[in-house]
């Protein structure tokens, strides 16, 4: 056996150990499984986990932001049409419906 041969088996041996110690691969989302999807992270692995009963919320629904409502609508089309977006931040106190105007339908 060659100094190679025996490099490659030790490597092989190396590397059999390290995937032993590793946690075992997460599955793909089903992206039928939900319309919306939640990171979560557990024992230091993150994944997508499905939200099968979101929230619904019309737009209508929220009073008083339209201005907001309008420029996030607008945002979200550009980006969808593949034009120029911005990222959005949402600022306010609790309760003024920063999640809602996101999940709104």
């Amino acid at each position: 056996m060659s100094e190679l041969d025996r490099l490659i088996k030790r490597a092989e041996q190396v590397l059999e150990r390290l995937e032993a110690a590793l946690p075992p691969k997460l599955p793909l989302p089903d992206w039928k499984a939900a319309v919306a999807y939640r990171w979560r992270k557990r024992n230091g692995r993150g994944f997508l986990q499905p939200v099968t009963h979101p929230h619904r919320i019309r737009l209508a629904d929220l009073q008083g932001i339209e201005e907001q409502i309008r420029l996030v609508e607008q945002n979200t089309r550009q980006f969808l049409e593949g034009l120029t977006a911005n990222d959005v931040l949402l600022t306010g106190a609790r309760g003024t419906g920063k999640s809602s105007l996101i999940k709104a339908e």
